[in-house]
């Protein structure tokens, strides 16, 4: 046995992995099960993937949910990331403390005082809820996310490189194109992938700032377990759980790769 791991270390962690990740390995089973109930296996069938396919309800709230987590995202990076600059970059201004204590409010903000927040805010304005309030709300509580992604990297980041690119005659632009963005490119990655996920997997704050036709995909399978599982949660799920696995071991492997290459150099 190798140093560090004892028959108790291995117990606990067999126990700890199987409580988190048993149940995911079920309802991957039970997705391929011919039944219709979802806890009676009666054999291997993927029936219920081509009845996910013809189940246009499911489809159009993926197809919503995915939207809103693609502009979200988008929209968290830039304002995540300007105010990780803002904080790193000009520390010394009138105002660091509070502009710091709204950025991240977001993270220890309850999600039903954030989505009742929001509510009230688009019912005061008169905005009709829909595919737009959502995404102003995923927004809200993912650039707090990208902010702490992109600011650990930024108070790591070696200035000077910057400056001895603007004494070559770089501008400052130029140089936090060509120079800054490409250094932090993983940690900018990074938070919008978490930005995503957070998204994705939202429902509090979607039930509070949605509206017709803008029912994304959690809120969808919730009403739906309410009056009882499906086989076509089950399959919609898996196909979930497989782009997530898919997602995070392409992004372990350009890691990898990304540091044997400066290992080489």
């Amino acid at each position: 046995m190798k140093q560090g791991f004892t028959p108790v270390t291995v117990m606990a962690l067999t126990f700890g992995f199987a409580f988190l990740y048993l149940p995911i390995l079920l309802l991957v089973i039970f997705s391929f099960n011919d039944s219709r109930l979802v806890t009676v296996w009666a054999g291997f069938s993927t029936r219920w993937y081509g009845e996910l396919l013809r189940n246009e309800m499911l489809l159009d709230a993926a197809w919503v949910t995915l939207r809103i987590g693609i502009v979200s995202a988008s929209l968290a990076l830039v304002l995540g990331t300007l105010a990780a600059i803002g904080l790193v970059r000009f520390s010394g201004f009138r105002g660091r403390t509070l502009f710091s204590g709204m950025t991240f409010a977001p993270l220890v903000m309850p999600e039903v005082i954030t989505g009742l927040s929001l509510l009230l805010l688009f019912v005061s304005l008169n905005w009709e809820r829909g595919f737009w309030t959502v995404v102003i709300a995923h927004t809200t509580f993912a650039t707090a996310y990208v902010a702490v992604v992109v600011q650990s990297r930024l108070l790591t980041f070696d200035t000077m490189l910057e400056e001895a690119a603007m004494d070559l005659g770089a501008t400052p632009l130029k140089t936090f194109f060509v120079i800054t963005l490409p250094v932090i490119a993983p940690a900018l990655a990074s938070g919008w992938l978490l930005a995503f996920t957070l998204s994705l997997d939202d429902l509090v704050i979607a039930s509070f700032t949605t509206g017709p036709g803008a029912t994304t995909l959690p809120m969808r399978i919730y009403s739906q377990v309410r009056l009882g599982v499906t086989p076509e949660i089950n399959a919609i799920s898996t196909v979930l759980i497989s782009l997530v696995t898919i997602g995070v071991v392409t992004a372990s492997l350009l890691q990898k790769r990304q540091l044997a290459r400066r290992s080489q150099t």
